[in-house]
């Protein structure tokens, strides 16, 4: 402690040594007519720098011990000891890295108990189509094949919602922002799915404005698409029912909506059915639901720069819809031209 204290204050003493020297010098060209006078100046000038040298010393210490120690846990930061304006500004200092500290834990928490929460679900969830497979083997009779297939499609989907979900933390690493023809990207999605579609018994309807140019990311937004599409067949419970694709271009905006004829949303779940892992009364009725749709839907939307809005009636179904800025998309539009070029 005592060694630290002279490392941090030798300039002092340099500084006080040379102002000693220049004070004798002074003397020496004055020719040392009074000597002790000279003597005295010195001892006096160095027994008021070890004064003060001490107190600082003694007012530092209970600082000094704190640094000097190993500390045992991160709150010791929040000790307060300060006797300084330096030493109270450098624990304000330390206080705000550890709230900082703090925000970074609890979001890799958050983050970790999302991953852990999901992949449990999932993992939950994929036993299904697995044991599906597993019995239609085991049977004796010919394999279905479009039964496997329906069962293939569903452990894909799976996998995908997995794949984004982990890929979610690094999303501006895996983003390419260009024109997107968005009719053309939904009917591919609607094509895709088509099983799904004949499974359930219901029927797509694609009513969607011509030469709809929106700029997004393709893999992204193509992702956010299947997961309206699974969600309104997937709680549409009667059959020859249809899902709508609806587009419109209004003022500033282009507005893309997906409509189905199923079981609606109960108004008390519309505010939290974009929260991680949150089922409701719908996801009580089917064992499929692991609530993390939505939730990776409203996230790549909002780190796209799109608005997400939901609306429902109970019994009447449900449309969600993603408003993308005519103003956002000339912007992007140009840029990525110029980037290209």
């Amino acid at each position: 402690m005592f060694r630290l204290f002279i490392r941090e204050h030798l300039i002092f003493l340099v500084f006080q040594f040379l102002l000693v020297a220049f004070v004798m010098l002074i003397y020496w060209l004055d020719g040392l007519r009074n000597l002790d006078t000279a003597i005295y100046s010195v001892v006096i000038s160095s027994i008021l720098t070890l004064t003060f040298l001490g107190a600082l010393f003694v007012k530092k210490y209970a600082f000094y011990k704190k640094i000097l120690s190993v500390p045992t846990k991160i709150e010791v930061v929040l000790q307060r000891g300060a006797h300084s304006p330096e030493i109270k500004q450098v624990d304000s200092y330390l206080q705000h890295i550890y709230r900082l500290y703090q925000k970074e834990v609890q979001l890799l928490y958050a983050r970790q108990n999302r991953h852990l929460q999901f992949m449990n679900s999932w993992v939950h969830q994929m036993k299904t189509p697995i044991s599906v497979i597993e019995l239609m083997t085991q049977a004796n009779d010919q394999v279905d094949s479009n039964s496997v297939a329906e069962e293939m499609d569903r452990l894909k989907r799976g996998l995908e919602a997995v794949l984004m979900n982990a890929r979610l933390d690094t999303f501006e690493e895996d983003m390419q922002i260009e024109q997107i023809d968005l009719k053309q990207l939904v009917s591919q999605v609607v094509t895709e799915n088509k099983r799904l579609f004949i499974g359930h018994h219901v029927f797509p309807v694609i009513s969607m404005v011509e030469d709809c140019i929106i700029t997004s990311d393709t893999k992204w937004l193509r992702f956010v698409i299947a997961q309206f599409l699974t969600n309104a067949v997937k709680y549409t419970f009667e059959e020859n029912k249809k899902v709508y694709f609806e587009s419109s271009i209004e003022e500033n905006q282009v507005i893309f909506s997906v409509r189905d004829e199923g079981i609606g949303i109960p108004a008390s779940d519309i505010k939290r059915v974009t929260k991680a892992f949150f089922t409701g009364e719908n996801g009580r009725k089917n064992g499929e639901s692991t609530g993390m749709g939505l939730y990776l839907a409203q996230e790549i939307c909002k780190r796209l720069g799109h608005e997400l809005r939901i609306r429902s009636s109970l019994g009447q179904g449900t449309t969600v819809s993603i408003l993308f800025k005519k103003e956002e998309m000339i912007e992007r539009g140009e840029l990525d031209a110029n980037t290209s070029t």
